[in-house]
């Protein structure tokens, strides 16, 4: 009762912010996004011969993580499951705004259905790793993918494959380290304090509207004006929780000026930041090579990540 299974981290292009139902973990907004490929996580679930369920990632125990692993596996396995022995290893920092949590649980969710054997279909997949961690439930699907918030549970679609519409992600690392404040927090916060959370939640759906017809037209000027704008307008609830929630650095600025830049010069690119200080360029495959160079030439920028865009989470051996 093995199987490993890996998963990428996704970026949401009209964000989630929010949370309606703490308990269940449901989002208090629907949702637009795009899945990586060459950034990954992969979960090894090995299933009996341990008294109780362990935890190793990339290598090292991280017992601080094993309570969510653990309620994923009765998610996925049910609540008298024989304990399990869990391996995570990635290729990206942890806990830095790059939505890790996001391909682990995506991962750990397909591993432990394949492990055990029990043949959930890719949608109950998502709605198990979403009710962990939010953004997990967009990456068990490939390329362009809508997670509709609902009445009472999540629905997700895949509006359009990696194939479909080829787009690059430059990522520009500014901090290596974890983030002062874990976005679940964060989210509950913004929701009691920032005087603009209501009115974030009320226009969420006009966005969505305009990104999801972008994306069906594949309208890079619109979906770029859309996603740029929803960015600034969740990180401004986020400034004007109390006491302030602020990712940002130096560099991130920095690189946002980058980006502003190549666009006056025509370059067809926009950028994207979750709750890190982490800036995603999304461009035209075409002008990667440009956008890392301008990026990497970025005062306080570490380091760069290329990726275009994956396929969804995927058993790779049981």
């Amino acid at each position: 009762m093995q199987a490993s299974a890996t998963a990428q981290p996704n970026i949401a292009l009209v964000k989630y912010w929010g949370k309606r139902d703490r308990e269940r973990n449901l989002p208090a907004v629907s949702s637009l996004s795009i899945t990586l490929d060459t950034l990954q996580t992969m979960m090894s679930v090995r299933f009996g011969d341990c008294d109780a369920d362990s935890l190793a990632v990339n290598g090292e125990p991280a017992p601080a993580m094993l309570t969510r692993v653990s309620y994923c596996l009765d998610l996925v396995a049910g609540s008298h499951r024989p304990r399990a022995q869990v391996d995570s290893e990635g290729n990206f920092p942890i806990g830095a705004g790059l939505a890790s949590s996001a391909s682990a649980f995506a991962a750990l969710a397909t591993a432990a259905n394949a492990a055990a054997g029990t043949q959930h279909d890719r949608l109950a997949l998502a709605r198990f790793a979403g009710a962990v961690s939010g953004s997990a439930a967009r990456s068990l699907y490939g390329g362009f993918v809508e997670l509709d918030a609902g009445e009472d549970t999540i629905e997700l679609r895949q509006l359009a494959t990696a194939a479909d519409w080829s787009l690059a992600v430059v990522v520009a690392i500014t901090s290596e380290g974890p983030k002062p404040v874990g976005s679940g927090d964060a989210m509950i916060l913004s929701a009691e304090t920032s005087p603009f959370y209501a009115s974030w939640v009320a226009r969420q759906p006009d966005d969505l509207v305009s990104a999801r017809e972008a994306v069906a037209d594949r309208d890079f000027a619109t979906l770029a004006k859309v996603a740029e704008h929803n960015c600034l307008k969740m990180h401004s609830v986020m400034w004007t929780s109390r006491p302030p929630v602020v990712y940002w650095n130096r560099a991130t600025l920095a690189c946002m000026e980058t980006v502003r830049s190549l666009q006056d010069d025509g370059t067809p690119v926009f950028f994207t930041i979750d709750a890190g200080p982490q800036v995603k360029a999304v461009c035209d495959p075409a002008f990667a090579d440009a956008v890392t160079s301008a990026l990497e030439a970025t005062p306080g920028v570490i380091r760069t990540l290329r990726s275009g865009l994956g396929d969804g989470a995927t058993v790779v051996g049981s």
